[in-house]
């Protein structure tokens, strides 16, 4: 009544209205402290002589600290699709801006700078596009020996990626890692096509043909060779653009920008490619030193392997016998799990939290003094030279308003500022931590693929455990958490429904207070304005606006029986003590209730231990709860751990449905049901090797290496089609199958050398990649130079094999007779 501004009308006279402006706002704090609360005939009742009035921060139950110095923090969150770079970069000058208008015992700085590691990144994959150009042009030169023939697939290069940029920039991408991880993949394979273009034109050159003829008649023979390869690793893409989910989200771009690289590389090698080659090439005499000195070599290579092919041949039944071992190994190494498997391998991201949890009920002050200790445990293991900064916050109340939460967050120097990792700096915290009594601690590090919003539970394992009711999830959390915590496999678990929580009911003599002219109302009106810090309107200072909130001074809320003094004011204008009609008692319930798709939920959450992975973890998580609950309880997965079972399921069906579309796609144009199933026995062989790369290095299945393995299927099957293709050309002069295949592997032997290690050398930077954030992208690389170098070198000896058996000695296709005319008689 005392802190009120109403709008009071206006006065109207005969030539001016005048609004009326009552000001009843307090605007001080003495004019607060100095306001009458009761009169008494002489004696007068402030609001000082009862209470008192303060500025004061509007929360004080969450604290930050930098190095031990309070502070405030500000979060900047980019909406959907912005780019987050663009806007850190603003932010870095709008502190700046700040910073000269701040006293100087006030400091504004960066916390934490997400988009650090990410910067990082995107430089290291840009040298790494660096280095896989020069490695994929020193291979060409050393197989053509000759910088004019250098030059021709060379320029495939530049052209194709400009062309990708251009499109890139139609589709509305940014320069990120996977888009420029798709610019390196596809610095090996845009050379791929104009590569056998040319090999082919200079076939035709050495048999006496002028390099314009040659260029002609090379591309002619070759042209549906190129364009089945590239439409099949196109569609090996298509069913990777069009997945929901993470895995969507992330390689949605990185297959456009490979796909639509490599579709444009053979334009270029259709087109260009035959122009600089009538342009460039020479006749075979004349060429260089270098050439005439090293063809020797590569002339006893193609002897060798068309020796070493015609024995093979000889007990080509062998090649049965192979592809059943492969597979027998891809089934044994995912029946027995021997590759780990996981959402995405941890990256060394500059920082890691450390997460506190009290128990149930603890106060603000007592976990900010237990944060204290906590943070000089971390903070004495993080060296000096490590660390940026040691960020503590407590009861950050990211989900709820708990006063027993804290974490410690530790800001890394630069990777080449130290010498050891995130994750063993991460791992000595975590032991440190671990030995420390009365509160539970894990070390948290921030996952290579975010599944939700930052600040939220970044657990790796999260288990939901689905009931018709809390009851029957209260008698079975305890032992299930029993076993959880038993199990090696699991650190720092955790389960968000706890009945742990003290709270103090009353119990309302509804008769004595009804008796005592006191309604529940003003009971509960009472207790309401004195403990929960209502807001009773706002006052005005400097020009802004700020809450008025009310609440018992601590010191005499801090007990049972100060509840019990408290005064109700009854019907009749007395003050009744709230001891004359309640009942307290104490007892225990959740601080807070969930529900996980309308069922009444418990989310279990938990880290990996040392050399587990998330698959085996799930399994094991799974067995535990199979052991506990009936079939009356439903399980399910979130966060991490729904994101790593989507992603899998989802690429499965990626990589099945590839193969799906490159046989239809080969089956049109090859107008065969046989040559399909040919081509695509080099997938196997792929695989194969792929899993076995991974096996070896010790890297995991994970999203990554699952999208390295699908781009395998395209590339590999390129070789399949020349092999085939130009097996059924020769077949169509003439030639039995043995023999065209035979011939057709030797021609295309040399083309199908260099096109594959242009590849693997153009993805090889990739795999031994050790700048910031590599670790994910190594497991692609290994995947697909491992898949490659495995496939190629069966695959020259196990498809003419195969073909040997499948294929018919009946021309595939017969070109269709001239149509009779006035001149000509059909032949009888």
């Amino acid at each position: 009544r005392q802190n009120i501004e109403l709008p009071s009308g206006s006065i109207e006279g005969a030539t001016t209205e005048l609004t009326v402006r009552t000001l009843g706002r307090l605007t001080t704090v003495d004019e607060f402290n100095n306001l009458i609360v009761k009169e008494e005939s002489d004696r007068v009742v402030k609001f000082m002589d009862v209470g008192r009035a303060e500025l004061a921060p509007e929360n004080e139950r969450t604290l930050m600290r930098r190095d031990g110095v309070p502070m405030v923090g500000v979060a900047v969150v980019p909406q959907p699709g912005a780019n987050q770079i663009a806007i850190v970069d603003e932010v870095y000058k709008r502190i700046d801006q700040i910073r000269k208008d701040l006293p100087p015992d006030i400091v504004a700085a960066i916390g934490f700078d997400y988009t650090r590691s990410v910067r990082l990144s995107i430089l290291e994959v840009e040298e790494t596009i660096i280095t896989a150009f020069i490695l994929v042009a020193l291979i060409i030169f050393i197989f053509l020996r000759d910088w004019r023939s250098t030059i021709i697939p060379l320029t495939a290069i530049p052209v194709s990626l400009v062309g990708t940029f251009f499109l890139m920039y139609i589709m509305g991408f940014s320069i990120n890692v996977l888009t420029l991880l798709g610019i390196v993949l596809s610095i090996g394979l845009v050379v791929d096509d104009a590569i056998v273009v040319l090999e082919n034109i200079y076939t035709k050159i050495e048999e006496g043909f002028s390099p314009r003829e040659a260029a002609i008649e090379g591309s002619k023979e070759i042209y549906f060779a190129i364009i089945s390869t590239t439409v099949t690793l196109a569609a090996v893409f298509l069913p990777i653009i069009f997945l929901q989910g993470v895995t969507g989200r992330l390689f949605r771009e990185f297959g456009i920008v490979v796909a639509g690289s490599v579709i444009i590389s053979a334009f270029v090698s259709l087109t260009l490619t035959p122009m600089l080659s009538s342009k460039l090439l020479k006749s075979s005499h004349s060429q260089p030193w270098l050439y005439r000195v090293t063809e020797p070599f590569f002339t006893w290579l193609n002897n060798a392997y068309e020796s070493s092919l015609a024995s093979f041949m000889r007990i080509r039944w062998m090649a049965w016998v192979l592809m059943a071992g492969f597979v027998g190994v891809i089934y044994v190494l995912f029946k027995y799990e021997a590759i780990p498997s996981e959402l995405a391998p941890m990256e060394d991201r500059r920082g890691f939290r450390v997460s506190l949890t009290m128990q149930e009920g603890a106060t603000f002050d007592f976990t900010d003094r237990y944060l204290k200790m906590f943070g000089k445990v971390v903070e004495d293991e993080v060296k000096a030279n490590e660390r940026d900064a040691l960020i503590t916050i407590t009861a950050p109340g990211f989900s709820t308003n708990a006063t027993n939460t804290g974490f410690v967050r530790v800001v890394l120097s630069e990777p080449t500022m130290r010498q050891r990792s995130q994750m063993e700096i991460a791992e000595a915290v975590q032991s440190k931590v671990a030995k420390l009594s009365g509160a539970k601690s894990f070390v948290l590090q921030d996952p290579t693929i975010q599944t939700g919003q930052r600040g939220g539970s970044s657990f790796p394992v999260s288990y939901v455990v689905q009931a018709t009711s809390y009851e029957k999830l209260r008698s079975v959390i305890p032992e299930l958490m029993k076993r959880v915590n038993e199990s090696p496999m699991f650190v720092g678990t955790d389960i968000n429904l706890k009945f742990t929580k003290p709270e103090i009911r009353l119990e309302i003599d509804r008769d004595k207070a009804q008796n005592l002219g006191v309604s529940i109302q003003d009971i509960a009106q009472t207790l309401q304005l004195g403990l929960s810090g209502r807001r009773f309107g706002y006052f005005l200072m400097n020009g802004k606006q700020y809450q008025v909130i009310g609440q018992i001074d601590r010191t005499d809320r801090d007990d049972l029986m100060d509840l019990k003094s408290l005064f109700v004011k009854s019907n009749r204008g007395e003050l009744i003590q709230l001891d004359n009609f309640v009942k307290l008692t104490e007892q225990s319930s959740p601080p807070q209730l969930f529900r996980f798709n309308r069922s009444s939920a418990a989310t279990i959450t938990a880290g990996l231990a040392k050399g587990v992975t998330l698959g085996k973890a799930l399994d094991e998580i799974d067995r535990i709860a199979k052991g506990v609950l009936d079939e009356s309880y439903t399980t399910a997965l979130d966060g991490q751990s729904r994101e790593f079972k989507d992603s899998s399921s989802s690429l499965l069906f990626a990589f099945g449905l590839a193969l799906v579309l490159i046989y239809l796609i080969l089956a049109a144009q090859f107008e065969s049901f046989v040559d399909p199933i040919i081509i695509l026995l080099t997938v196997p062989l792929a695989v194969c090797g792929a899993l076995l790369s991974l096996w070896d290095f010790g890297q995991t299945l994970n999203i990554f290496s699952q999208i390295g393995i699908i781009t395998l299927v395209g590339l590999v099957t390129k070789n399949g089609i020349l092999i085939v293709e130009f097996a059924n050309q020769r077949k169509e002069s003439g030639i039995n199958k043995l023999q065209a295949v035979r011939e057709a592997a030797v021609a295309r032997f040399r083309p199908i050398v260099m096109t594959s290690l242009c590849a693997i050398l153009g993805i090889l930077p990739i795999a031994l990649a050790l700048g910031a954030g590599s670790e994910s992208r190594v497991s692609m690389g290994i995947s697909v130079v491992g898949g490659l170098l495995f496939s190629t070198i069966l695959t020259l000896y196990i498809i003419p094999a195969i073909y040997s058996y499948l294929s018919s000695n009946i021309k595939p296709v017969e070109k269709k007779a001239q149509a009779p005319t006035a001149e000509t008689e059909p032949t009888a």
